[in-house]
């Protein structure tokens, strides 16, 4: 039986609190260019589910393809969108999945809410759907210059340090965490999670996102498997890495080297 080392880690994915934040009026057609046609039909409901699905692959074949030691953004995504994951209690998920956009009454816009594009280090910090206020996974699609956008703004503690900036004027904190794998195990490897809060979370609500989808019954379905049947089993969305499109931005936020690393979009 796989151990559940991971439920010992019990910070919420919305868990780190800061103080209240200038949000602008709700004006997304203002606030950023990034809305395109895709994202309006969802919105005024003449979408359907069929839109977008994640792509699965076996995880343990996705090792094979992936560094096993650095700083790298693991990241289902394609030419146009990136996919990023958070765990919610019940009620926001609900709101956020009807709505494709984050609100209600249990919703906190002033709190920094943390993204992660790393299936498995999702996993490790909701403990698979198994930790209060956690769960509910939610795969969130952005748009790709949404998620560059993101990237160019994040702080490093030691950029922040480097550039002498307060805690409080930072509206993305960057943290490079150990990887770990689907038991809980601490991988060598560091995933990549994104603190987003003020203008920039106004902006990842009302104009980054693409499509919310609801996966917990997959990564249900993925424990039982794990528990039951182990590793070499179960099946996590493609991921690969990712290279942000500007070099600043890879040397701002920290990325190391992999030689083979390539931004390939795969099939939809």
């Amino acid at each position: 039986m796989a151990s559940n080392s991971f439920l010992a880690n019990d910070q919420c994915d919305d868990s780190v609190a800061e103080g209240p934040s200038a949000i602008p009026e709700n004006n997304s057609s203002k606030l950023h260019p990034y809305v395109d046609e895709e994202k309006k039909c969802i919105r005024d409901g003449s979408s359907n589910s069929k839109l977008w699905h994640l792509e699965k692959e076996s995880y343990v074949e996705q090792c094979k393809l992936w560094p096993q030691h650095g700083q790298h953004i693991l990241a289902h995504f394609d030419d146009s969108s990136v996919v990023v994951y958070q765990a919610f209690k019940k009620s926001i998920a609900k709101f956020a999945v009807e709505n494709q956009k984050f609100g209600g009454p249990d919703y906190n816009p002033d709190r920094m809410s943390w993204i992660k594009t790393n299936f498995m280090w999702m996993m490790y910090r909701c403990g698979w759907a198994q930790k209060r206020n956690q769960e509910r996974v939610l795969a969130i699609r952005i748009t790709k210059e949404g998620f560059e956008d993101i990237l160019s703004k994040a702080y490093t503690p030691w950029r922040q340090k480097s550039e002498g900036l307060e805690t409080r004027e930072i509206e993305v904190r960057l943290q490079w965490d150990p990887d770990h794998d689907p038991h809980g195990t601490k991988l060598e490897r560091r995933a990549i999670q994104l603190g987003l809060k003020g203008k920039i979370l106004h902006a990842f609500t009302e104009a980054f996102i693409v499509n919310i989808e609801d996966i917990t019954d997959f990564v249900t379905e993925q424990y039982d498997i794990l528990q039951d049947q182990g590793t070499k089993k179960i099946l996590s969305p493609k991921e690969r890495i990712y290279l942000p499109s500007q070099d600043k931005t890879c040397r701002d936020i920290g990325l190391d080297f992999f030689s083979q690393q390539k931004v390939v979009a795969f099939s939809s």
